[in-house]
């Protein structure tokens, strides 16, 4: 059916790269997805564009809005590679491997994990 795969393949302290699919976020707004600064400050009046992106192009030249351009939308849920990760220890008995950094998605989550060369 296939091979079993164990984590006997790595050393203690060599350099892993680890692929996983990020959490996802939902739709998010462009202060959260990019960055973004928003309009106007947040004292002295009432204002209701806080956080809105602003100017997206220009109106009657190219009469549209150009590709790529950041806006508002779904965050998050994508493929993401962490590199050179350290490998602190690998247990053998229980088949674990302890792994110095970040590691993409959420708890319990599937990764692939490749050797650093």
């Amino acid at each position: 059916m296939g091979d079993v795969v164990k984590v006997n393949l790595f050393a203690e302290g060599e350099f892993v790269d680890v692929t996983g699919t990020s959490k996802g976020k939902g739709f998010q707004g462009v202060v959260k997805r990019h960055n973004f600064a928003g309009v106007m400050q947040a004292t002295h009046g009432q204002h209701n564009r806080l956080r809105a992106p602003g100017s997206i192009g220009a109106g009657s030249d190219p009469s549209r809005v150009f590709k790529g351009m950041r806006m508002a939308g779904r965050m998050g849920g994508d493929k993401v590679t962490v590199q050179n990760l350290q490998v602190l220890k690998v247990d053998e008995e229980q088949n674990l491997l302890v792994v110095k950094g970040a590691i993409p998605g959420a708890k319990n989550s599937y990764v692939i994990i490749r050797k650093w060369n």
